[in-house]
């Protein structure tokens, strides 16, 4: 079996299909209760384009059931009127084990989810730290492996990728964007398990496309289409991959490398510039 690559031709990377493990996660969530679009801090924004709050909360519903269904565990943090970017969960830090940082967010409009972020964390048990530059959550920072990937060139800055190795003790590698429809990492590159990610080349550096090529050699390179359609900003326990099935060629890409692709429909959210990763805030062991 082989997967196609951008330019439709087999991937011979994967004649071969090595073998998926799913490993049961615990996420958090956050309820779109006061999800509206009243500014515009990123393309996907339109303040013109009228929001169904209900069909926002029923795929919110629908992706929260996906994952109790799959046998992950989820938190459900309480939403904040004022904060109707708040679902978008992954922004808020990000926890590894036993240790929690908050995020710093750029933007004044959303400013006040880190504190909303930081007492949720604290009633978990957490002693959450802030950095001192921008970082906006697992928006941009995603942990493979024993590493890191870290975004910048749009909403977290590149100092703050030194902070977060301290935090957490772990290697830090700085992968920088170009393309603010792909704002956050997370919308431009999904981690499928330890040593596998998929990503759309485009959105990034010259030097970063380099570095990525020689840290996953068997990377998924997804094209415009189902970049577009936000396919990357997806959730994998390993096995299963969470993600928008717009993005159907990604889906085929996924099921001929071995993954069982879980396609949701959020596209009442998308209008806020998320989809299934951005309402995923992963609790890493």
């Amino acid at each position: 079996m082989t997967v196609a690559d951008v330019s439709g031709e087999p991937d011979r990377r994967f004649s071969v299909v090595p073998p998926r493990r799913a490993r049961t996660r615990r996420y958090a969530m956050t309820p779109p209760t006061y999800f509206a679009v009243e500014y515009a801090i990123n393309p996907w924004m339109d303040v013109s384009t009228p929001v169904d709050t209900e069909r926002a909360v029923a795929q919110w519903e629908g992706l929260h059931r996906t994952y109790l269904d799959l046998g992950h565990s989820v938190e459900v943090v309480a939403p904040e009127p004022g904060l109707p970017d708040m679902v978008y969960a992954a922004n808020g830090g990000l926890i590894i084990g036993d240790r929690a940082v908050v995020a710093r967010f750029k933007y004044p409009q959303r400013a006040a989810e880190a504190s909303a972020y930081a007492r949720w964390m604290t009633d978990l048990g957490y002693s959450p730290v802030t950095t001192r530059h921008r970082n906006e959550g697992q928006g941009d920072l995603l942990p493979v492996g024993s590493m890191i990937l870290a975004g910048t060139g749009f909403r977290t800055d590149a100092e703050a990728h030194d902070e977060i190795a301290a935090a957490f003790g772990r290697r830090v590698e700085t992968l920088t964007l170009v393309d603010p429809r792909f704002y956050h990492l997370d919308t431009a590159l999904a981690v499928l398990d330890d040593t596998t990610v998929a990503y759309h080349p485009p959105a990034f550096t010259a030097a970063s496309r380099e570095r990525l090529r020689a840290l996953f050699p068997a990377a998924i390179e997804v094209g415009s289409a189902d970049a577009h359609a936000f396919g990357l900003n997806a959730v994998s326990d390993g096995r299963h991959v969470v993600y928008p099935r717009a993005a159907t060629g990604f889906g085929e890409q996924l099921r001929a490398a071995g993954f069982v692709p879980v396609g949701v429909d959020l596209s009442e959210l998308l209008k806020g510039g998320g989809s299934v990763k951005c309402c995923t805030l992963e609790l890493y062991g």
